[in-house]
């Protein structure tokens, strides 16, 4: 069996003495290295102290990569209990799949209680930088070497190192799942559905954030995936007859706690284009449909279908909206439990899709509870969208923002993935794959945070479940990229 080196960053703490202790006693672990931020006095056999940056940094990567003697690397992130005969399994996995990188799942414990905690498979569109790996990973170091010297070295960058090492291991190498438990981490409360969702956009991030772009383009054009901007087209003018110039669409199941405030917020919006507002009532069972035909039999704006389907998720009653005859030129998304920020929002997204001819235009929002109140993280605009990199960063990202916009010629053409979960985020990598996005930087939409949305209360399995969903839309949208790719490669030049 290979030996290995196992890297680890210092803290003071039981479960680091105990880590340490196992560590240095494995027959198969050649040498530890312990990354610090200051001169610390340890006295453990096998190790080696490496002063500077984190983990995440450049130059900490390039110092271990450069002094490993061993085939094998063994990374810890965060407090951990292994067994020998766990690791050992580990190994053997590396070895047996000729694996660049091998991971697993694990238990969580704390309060008397042992809980598993299973990880999704790595598939192409996985580029998520907060993938899931668990904190244990396992490296070949000839996997590594090979992915450096084919697709460069790492960058010079402070928190995106690791991020940059997996997806150029990725293109050539396996990235293997171990889907049995390997080690036991301490639990700790979990990030709430907000936190978990917003993130990667607080402020303070940015920095962050701006590396892993940069990482994850440099990506996309090592397989062929990048979009160059210039290729990028707006929509011909529609000839098609629309029966008026917009639409407000609504799908809605089980929302009688807030259709009618969304209703009353779209009834509100004043233009100087007629519009209507095509209301998907999926089969509701708690009164919604009662509020929706009261409030349609005083307003002819307002068009009440029930689809004749009763298999629809909230991306099949958007094909049903548009596709109806009621459906106007354009057609504007509002959540049956969100709201307009003021009475123009519908006037400010048409004006920017009919002026500048874009396929999909995306506004801002402010994050409220229940009671409309603003809650952490408030006003959300999606700033790290640029025109130029925009529709290549979208595919590292889990959504694009709202309220949205669409031309409806194109989305009819195109369709809506009939779920209820990432639907609008496919649409969107769809759209930009070929077309210009239009952006808003100003607050048009409240998106309300309460115990009714979907996300609120997941199980590790359920949020496993969206994530490796969303994880397929992005490997099918690579696919389809790479493809594009190649074909205008092949494609004559004019002459």
């Amino acid at each position: 069996m290979n030996k290995l080196t196992a890297v680890l960053s210092y803290y003071h703490g039981d479960f680091f003495e105990k880590t340490i202790s196992f560590l240095t006693k494995s027959p198969i672990v050649e040498k530890i290295f312990i990354t610090a931020g200051e001169e610390i006095n340890l006295k453990i056999p096998k190790s080696h102290t490496l002063l500077g940056e984190p983990l995440t940094s450049q130059k900490t990567i390039d110092r271990i990569l450069s002094e490993v003697e061993t085939e094998l690397i063994l990374i810890i992130l965060k407090d951990i209990y292994i067994e020998q005969n766990a690791l050992d399994k580990i190994v053997k996995t590396s070895e047996l799949k000729n694996a660049g990188l091998v991971y697993s799942d694990f238990y969580e414990e704390g309060n008397g209680e042992r809980i598993l905690h299973p990880l999704n498979d790595y598939q192409t569109g996985s580029v998520r930088d907060d993938f899931d790996f668990g904190p244990v990973l396992l490296l070949s170091l000839p996997s590594v070497r090979n992915a450096l010297k084919k697709y460069g070295p790492i960058p010079e960058v402070k928190f995106s190192a690791l991020y940059d090492l997996r997806l150029k291991l990725s293109v050539d190498h396996p990235i293997y799942h171990l889907r049995e438990p390997m080690y036991s981490i301490v639990k700790k409360n979990s990030p709430s559905a907000v936190e978990r969702i917003f993130s990667y956009l607080d402020s303070k991030n940015q920095p962050i954030q701006r590396e892993m772009e940069m990482v994850f383009t440099n990506h996309l054009k090592n397989i062929g995936a990048y979009i160059n901007p210039q290729r990028l087209k707006k929509t011909s003018e529609e000839t098609k007859r629309f029966p008026l110039e917009a639409s407000i669409i609504i799908p809605v199941r089980n929302r009688k706690e807030t259709i009618g405030e969304a209703i009353k917020s779209a009834l509100s919006q004043e233009t100087n284009f007629p519009f209507n507002i095509i209301i998907v009532d999926n089969h509701s069972t708690d009164g919604t449909t009662s509020i929706i035909s009261n409030l349609s039999n005083k307003s002819s704006k307002l068009k009440h279908i029930i689809p004749k389907r009763t298999d629809l998720g909230i991306g099949g009653c958007w094909n049903e909206a548009i596709n109806s005859k009621y459906c106007g030129r354009y057609a504007i998304q509002l959540d049956s439990d969100d709201l307009y920020s003021s009475k123009y929002t519908l006037q400010k997204m048409v004006d920017m899709l009919r002026e500048e001819n874009f396929a999909m235009v995306i506004g801002s929002y402010t994050v409220v509870n229940y009671y409309l109140r603003e809650i952490p993280p408030g006003f959300i605009t999606h700033e790290e969208w640029s025109d130029e990199n925009g529709h290549n960063n979208a595919l590292r990202i889990n959504g694009l923002g709202a309220p949205r916009g669409f031309d409806t010629s194109l989305i009819r053409k195109i369709g809506f993935l009939n779920e209820s979960y990432g639907e609008d985020y496919a649409m969107g990598l769809r759209i930009s794959r070929e077309y210009r996005i239009g952006r808003i930087y100003e607050n048009l939409y409240l998106s309300r945070r309460w115990s009714g949305n979907s996300d609120e209360g997941l199980s590790i399995e359920e949020i496993n479940q969206r994530d490796a969903f969303k994880d397929k839309i992005r490997t099918d949208e690579i696919l389809f990229r790479q493809k594009i790719n190649r074909e205008f490669t092949l494609s004559p030049s004019p002459p």
